[in-house]
């Protein structure tokens, strides 16, 4: 039974993030922009672990060292990827920034490579190629996106999931700076409100909470709970079992997010967007390690 347990970690991470999806497709549609909804998700979070931490009657360190730590986290987790993805949101389809999430794996490999994490493997090089293969069918192919404007934005969409890949290979190069997942990502959450607090500022993007709320305001809590829960067990099973397996999540963040999508959004995907999710789900099997390897890799916590 025990060695269900982090598969279904994995299963609920997955569909869990896949909803938050087409929630933060909701969010950024009512008009709100991307700082001011990352500064609120911030708060939301900061809030839900700050009340768990105090229960735990856990003191959040506050040295040097894991100061830089929440700082990294805070940037490489969420304010970059964040601010780059909520512009993408705006324009594409929930169901192709799932698929542009499903790259991943595949960018952490050479991030991976170049920090001495991993060897060099042909196989899994092929699934980088795939990889790419998938990005050119939805941005060369007529009929993959309803509108050609919306190539533009498809970059803003790689760089959220480069920067969670480069996140990946953080943990597994340098650890979580010594505490736990929920403290590093409590922290994570109050630097990141102080950073986006006047960004949202002074860019006009604040988003005052005294107002009568319709459905953005409500997928905005909703994707911030996620993203507070979500995150914090990435983090663990990170942390705990590895990027070898948790890379694995992407099958199921791509796959829940184009149903959510589909059944919340009411979108459809036309043959080409298909064909790269097939292409992908090659390219993330060739690109993952094998989970009985005995090369696995090591990850560390301090």
């Amino acid at each position: 039974m025990k060695k269900l347990i982090p598969f279904a970690m994995l299963i609920f991470i997955g569909v869990s993030w896949g909803l938050a999806v087409p929630l933060t497709k909701i969010a950024v549609s009512g008009g709100y922009q991307p700082f001011g909804l990352i500064f609120w998700q911030m708060v939301i979070g900061a809030i839900v672990l700050g009340v768990i931490n105090a229960v735990r009657r856990r003191p959040l360190p506050m040295h040097g060292r894991v100061i830089f730590f929440y700082i990294a986290f805070a940037l490489i987790g969420t304010v970059i990827p964040n601010g780059a993805s909520f512009k993408a949101y705006a324009v594409l389809p929930a169901g192709v920034m799932s698929l542009l999430l499903s790259l991943i794996p595949m960018m952490a490999f050479p991030i991976a490579l170049i920090l001495g994490l991993d060897r060099f493997s042909v196989k899994r090089t092929v699934g980088l190629l795939l990889g790419f293969m998938a990005i050119l069918l939805i941005v060369g192919m007529p009929d993959a996106l309803p509108d050609a404007a919306m190539l533009a934005y498809v970059p803003l969409g790689l760089l959220a999931s480069l920067m969670y890949a480069f996140e990946g290979n953080f943990v597994a190069r340098f650890g979580t700076g010594g505490v736990g997942p929920l403290q590093l990502l409590l922290g994570a959450s109050i630097v990141g409100a102080m950073i986006t607090a006047p960004i949202s500022w002074f860019m006009g993007q604040w988003i005052n909470p005294i107002h009568i709320w319709g459905m953005a305001d409500l997928a905005l809590i909703a994707s911030a709970l996620i993203h507070t829960v979500v995150y914090t067990l990435y983090v663990t099973i990170v942390r705990t079992y590895g990027p070898v397996f948790s890379v694995q999540v992407s099958y199921v963040v791509t796959a829940a997010g184009l149903g959510w999508a589909m059944l919340i959004l009411g979108e459809r995907y036309s043959g080409p967007i298909w064909l790269a999710l097939g292409v992908m789900f090659v390219g993330i099997y060739l690109v993952s390690p094998d989970l009985s390897s005995k090369n696995k890799l090591n990850v560390r916590t301090k």
